[in-house]
């Protein structure tokens, strides 16, 4: 048996071409945002993050034995990795972890990240998930960008009337911050996906942790060896075609 998403989104070529190939421009064209000025930035979280003690400590592999961990654990709590992939250079930066991944939570992730560079020149990739479009992110980026301009009215009027109208706004190519959007249901045309991906089997499958700030620590010294001994550029090789049954 194998899934499949009915979604008009996903099905629409013209959204899905338009969506992918802005973004993979974007990548191409990431070591020349860098010499420009400007950070290209793949952002995401990563839910759920679970610190599990395992009831055993692991067994290390040996000649002629895989490594074996134990199957029973605790559970202690989860925490929410919001991280960010400079495209340019494939480091991690200003990673933020919490509780919570609200609306409030995205924003003030953003406004950190910004804060690294404040006059800078901010580009993120980003999904289409409501938080990534939501009014406190085009309040942000109306602040920072002092952009003099009447916000109207969630649900009633002007740039934060719906979602149509935010995404707008956070898209425009004229603004210091500006997000660039995947299209719906195609996360894996962002970046950190990959780095999620290298977090979980080198440091989350394989870890027992006593407590989430023991977890909160493991992670952030994961992430200062990554930088310095693992980061790369990953090499984009998808190219822009119809989606196909």
């Amino acid at each position: 048996m194998r899934y499949y998403l009915n979604s008009a989104d996903k099905l629409d070529p013209v959204e899905f071409a338009e969506r992918s190939k802005t973004v993979c421009d974007a990548y191409l064209k990431a070591g020349e945002f860098q010499e420009q000025g400007t950070h290209l930035i793949s952002t995401d979280e990563k839910t759920g993050v679970q610190a599990l003690e395992r009831d055993a400590p692991t067994r290390p592999m040996r000649p002629g034995k895989v490594e074996r961990q134990e199957y029973n654990y605790d559970r202690h709590g989860t925490l929410c990795l919001t991280a960010n992939l400079e495209v340019a250079t494939g480091k991690i930066i200003a990673p933020t972890i919490g509780p919570t991944r609200g609306e409030q939570d995205f924003a003030a992730h953003i406004e950190q990240t910004i804060a690294t560079d404040p006059q800078g020149t901010w580009i993120f990739v980003a999904d289409q998930l409501n938080t990534h479009q939501s009014e406190a992110l085009v309040r942000l980026v109306a602040l920072l960008c002092g952009l003099p301009v009447n916000l109207g009215a969630k649900g009633a009027s002007g740039i934060l009337k719906d979602m149509k109208t935010r995404r707008a706004f956070l898209e425009d190519p004229s603004h210091r911050i500006r997000f660039l959007y995947s299209p719906r249901h195609a996360s894996w045309l962002n970046q950190i996906e990959i780095w999620f991906s290298i977090l979980a089997r080198r440091l989350l499958r394989r870890g027992s942790f006593k407590s989430t700030d023991e977890l909160r620590q493991r992670v952030l010294a994961f992430i200062e060896y990554y930088n310095q001994t693992m980061a790369k550029v990953f090499r984009w090789t998808y190219q822009v075609r119809p989606l196909s049954a």
